[in-house]
């Protein structure tokens, strides 16, 4: 545990530094007023700032469709490649990159025969989504052609750069761009011609580090290790394809009908609402990326102690980070929203971001689940719970938001979530014994509990600054000292040990 934990710290150190600078261009999307020095810059419509949220959704759909089920493929059977092929040899990446391609063409051509009907489905309500439409395709490709690369680096134990590129890099270019558009240097619609090229971007870097790094070779000529297990990637490929598409659509079907029913502005409130909830799955982001390696090799190597050690581990740490990430947000968002002039309207999102954060604490508190499953032998039953999913999500999803709007979606996926990791903790639990569940668990939740409860009581009246500052500090002192305290979780006195001994070293050289 001990390379997961120090690379998940690097990797969400760097994704937060990410999610600090996806803070700033929220602020900008979103804020009612401009900024202070320069009084006359372009300030974004809801409909504007929803239209660059649809873009990673169209394009998640798109790159699921066109990644063809490659992807877990690809971190699943390198460990068999490289105990078996030198380096120059492992064909896996080439055939894997020559698949994508195949399916990006597949996505192009349904991209137009589609259109007619995304025409009449988007028109009335969300005409903006329509006028940008072909430029959702160069950017589906660039999410896909990356994504492909990043699966290689989780596979290498190369993820750290891949995270930074993914959650920082990306949020750096989309900040050069919102800058540009601010002050008129850009218009909105030459802002998006450059949006729609970002993933490129990334996935050019990216593929220039592997090689520089001596860990790129593109081969087709046919291994024996390819055809030692071709029916088999097939196999698990097919499959998997149908567990990606189904996980894809379910994850982002939400701000899709919102667009199509409500239209493009409760689709920008929405998302808002997204955003901030998002952040409490930066640690679980992190982790899944650089274990992914780790324990496709623990199950090659029949590790199930490891297995379980990390499942169990994954569970009380990220709970752990959900909660203190959520409370420090729902302890200061709407006073936040009032120092930084957000637009009044996303205040209409508050009770989404709540029920949001409830489905990611729940999702953050059941581990590495989905990740130890698709790594292991049992790959099909992600496709199984994936339908299940599926099954109830888009039905609930369009029934609520019909009926109740954005509101709606929040409790159509907190029911679906719940559902979906039940189904998976279940699994787990009766055909390997693996429960991760322990007293600690109730702990935790009571510890934050408790400290919410005090500080909200204690500094409800205080506003501005001063209260977020006031309310921020305690909240995370009370989170930090109680698991110490109580000892919540081993890695964090490792954690403490670990900085003690950097610090012992330090003075010790510099005296």
């Amino acid at each position: 545990m001990g390379s997961i934990r120090k690379q998940t710290i690097i990797s969400s150190i760097l994704v937060y530094i990410g999610f600090l600078i996806g803070f700033v261009n929220n602020y900008f999307y979103t804020t009612s007023t401009p900024f202070f020095f320069y009084e006359t810059g372009n300030i974004f419509t809801p409909s504007q700032y929803a239209l660059t949220r649809i873009f990673f959704d169209f394009g998640q759909i798109m790159f699921a469709f066109g990644a063809l089920g490659v992807i877990p493929v690809i971190y699943k059977f390198y460990p068999y490649y490289k105990d078996n092929l030198p380096e120059k040899k492992i064909d896996l990446l080439s055939w894997a990159l020559l698949a994508s391609f195949i399916g990006f063409l597949l996505v192009l051509w349904g991209g137009w025969y589609f259109k007619p009907l995304f025409i009449r489905k988007f028109t009335e309500k969300s005409a903006l989504v329509v006028d940008y439409y072909f430029w959702l395709f160069p950017f589906a490709m660039g999410m896909l052609f990356f994504s492909v690369i990043e699966s290689f680096c989780w596979a290498v134990n190369k993820s750290v750069l891949s995270n930074f590129l993914k959650e920082t890099g990306l949020r750096i270019l989309t900040s050069v761009l919102i800058l540009l558009f601010y002050f008129k240097v850009l218009s909105f619609e030459y802002f998006i011609y450059l949006f729609a090229f970002q993933y490129l971007v990334v996935f050019l870097v990216l593929l220039v580090y592997l090689y520089r790094t001596g860990h790129l070779y593109f081969t087709f000529r046919i291994s024996r290790v390819t055809r030692k297990f071709w029916k088999k990637i097939l196999s698990v490929q097919a499959l998997i394809f149908g567990g990606t598409l189904i996980v894809a659509v379910a994850a982002t079907i939400d701000s899709l009908i919102i667009a199509s029913l409500k239209g493009l502005t409760a689709t920008g409130i929405f998302v808002f609402a997204q955003y901030a909830a998002n952040l409490i799955q930066v640690p679980q982001r992190s982790i899944q990326s650089i274990s992914a390696g780790v324990l496709s090799r623990a199950w090659k190597d029949k590790d199930y102690k490891e297995i379980y050690r990390i499942y169990q581990r994954s569970c009380i740490n990220l709970l752990l980070l959900s909660l203190f990430i959520f409370g420090n947000i729902w302890l200061n968002v709407l006073d936040g929203m009032q120092v930084l002039n957000i637009q009044k309207d996303y205040a209409d999102g508050l009770g989404v971001l709540f029920i949001l954060g409830m489905v990611r604490i729940i999702d953050a508190g059941t581990g590495l689940n989905a990740m130890v499953i698709n790594t292991s032998t049992f790959w099909r039953f992600d496709f199984y719970s994936g339908v299940v999913l599926l099954a109830f999500r888009l039905p609930l999803t369009y029934f609520l938001i019909k009926h109740y709007g954005i509101i709606g979606s929040a409790f159509a996926e907190l029911a679906a979530y719940s559902v979906y990791n039940f189904i998976r903790f279940e699994f787990l639990r009766r055909k390997f014994n693996m429960q991760p569940f322990t007293l600690k668990t109730l702990y935790s939740l009571l510890l934050a509990i408790a400290a919410y409860g005090f500080c909200y009581l204690l500094m409800k009246d205080i506003h501005g600054w001063t209260g977020l500052i006031l309310r921020g500090i305690s909240f995370s002192t009370i989170m930090i000292g109680g698991i110490f305290y109580f000892q919540l979780t081993p890695d964090a006195g490792q954690l403490y040990a670990v900085f003690l001994k950097r610090v012992n070293s330090f003075r010790g050289k510099n005296s």
